[in-house]
């Protein structure tokens, strides 16, 4: 018999039994739609995640601090001839070391702000590392011209508590009172360390907008000032604190990250990777995204299991059919073809009903998710407009779709194949007096 009378009687046998055909239908409809839910709204989560990590750190930014993050800072410092060794590597368009100073207090008139952290650094070495973050409200000059006492202020300390009218301007003079060292004083009652303060005049020589954390810092809470006036005030031996690096192609982030790493002994210094971190967030997600579509897969198992069932009931309808069948000349392959070709129409309807039904459940859940962010995140003290009310897009994968049917008409193929042998094996004549 040829495969197409085989598919014609399948699908004749299939309509005869509407409704016993639906439930079944069902139950791959539901195991398949789960499948492409899950599988379609991790992916949109997975790309959303990278992508706002992505547009959050400067991939081709390279990060040099002293010591372990998880052992703590050593007292490694940098200077000239690490800056210098390290431009020389293959790769690095900029190094740029910077010092940072704190308890710092900035005063004009009768006004002052506190700064999270006043870092010394060469301006024209990283304003090209950070491009993007250096845009002002008000400036005065180019970076190469900033020498001597200048200052830059970020959003924050400029606009304490959100204030609209800023506590300076680009040209505006303010002084600046920072701790210069700690004294051990002779008293009475022994040796007491004491803070010794200083203030120094500068002259604001622009102010920076606000842009939000960026990877691992937030300029909003920092003031800048020269390198070679950070070094005047404390005096050799001349040593920072972070060293940044700029590479021309943020793949070559490990290359590069080795070879800096040989220039020092080792557990000395750590080296933060932007690209390395979000590769490992993406593999992260990717392994969450198969958990969850595997245990989706389940539901498919369930359904295999009641197509074995129905089939198994309906081998035993027809048990009078099928010594017919055989009586006129049916070959045990062909009635094991029929009954598989049944269950494979099954899994085949189930999937081209269960990828847009899947496709469309990922998109309710994303609507849902973000309508519970939103209620979670009312009334928080960290919303952040540019980042408030996340909506993840779906997003729809043909390998996933088509992966999704194959499993779906193995599936129903393997659990039909016990009940499909057992009708193929049934002796003729016993099935010709079943009633």
């Amino acid at each position: 018999m040829r495969r197409k009378q085989i598919l014609t009687m399948a699908w004749a046998n299939m309509k005869q039994r509407r409704l016993r055909t639906s439930l079944t239908t069902l139950g791959v409809v539901i195991g398949i739609t789960a499948v492409i839910g899950l599988a379609s709204l991790g992916e949109g989560f997975r790309v959303t995640v990278t992508q706002r990590m992505e547009q959050g750190f400067e991939l081709n930014v390279l990060t040099i601090i002293p010591g372990s993050l998880f052992a703590g800072l050593s007292r490694e410092r940098f200077n000239d001839e690490h800056v210098q060794s390290i431009s020389e590597i293959n790769g690095i368009e900029i190094a740029t070391q910077v010092m940072q100073i704190g308890n710092v207090t900035l005063h004009k008139g009768d006004k002052e702000v506190r700064a999270f952290v006043a870092t010394a650094v060469n301006f024209t070495e990283f304003v090209q590392v950070f491009s993007d973050r250096f845009e002002f409200a008000s400036v005065n000059g180019s970076p190469e011209q900033w020498k001597n006492n200048t200052i830059v202020i970020g959003y924050k300390v400029n606009h304490p508590n959100d204030t609209e009218i800023p506590f300076a301007s680009a040209g505006n003079n303010v002084s600046m009172t920072y701790l210069k060292k700690m004294e051990q004083v002779l008293t009475p009652s022994g040796v007491k360390t004491t803070p010794i303060y200083e203030t120094r005049n500068f002259t604001v020589s622009g102010t920076l907008q606000k842009k939000g954390t960026s990877g691992l810092t937030n300029f909003d809470y920092w003031i800048f000032i020269p390198l070679d006036t950070a070094r005047e005030i404390y005096g050799p031996p001349y040593e920072s604190d972070l060293i940044f690096v700029k590479v021309s192609n943020p793949d070559d982030s490990d290359r590069i990250s080795e070879n800096i790493e040989a220039l020092f002994p080792p557990y000395r210094i750590s080296i933060l990777a932007p690209v390395t971190f979000i590769r490992q967030v993406d593999y992260i997600l990717s392994l969450i995204q198969l958990f969850l579509t595997s245990i989706a897969s389940i539901s498919l198992l369930v359904a295999g299991i009641g197509i074995m069932n129905i089939t198994t009931v309906s081998v035993m309808e027809r048990t009078r059919e099928i010594g017919i069948m055989k009586a006129i000349g049916a070959k045990n392959t062909t009635i094991l073809t029929m009954f598989l070709a049944e269950t494979a129409l099954i899994g085949l309807l189930g999937g081209l009903i269960g990828v847009p039904t899947g496709y469309g459940l990922s998109y309710l859940l994303s609507i849902i998710i973000s309508r519970f962010t939103m209620g979670q995140q009312q009334g928080t003290v960290f919303q952040n407009p540019e980042t408030q009310h996340p909506m993840v897009t779906p997003i729809f994968s043909p390998t996933w779709a088509i992966g999704a049917m194959l499993f779906g008409i193995i599936i129903c193929v393997l659990f039909g194949l016990y009940p499909a042998r057992k009708a193929a094996k049934l002796n003729p004549v016993e099935a010709l007096r079943y009633e």
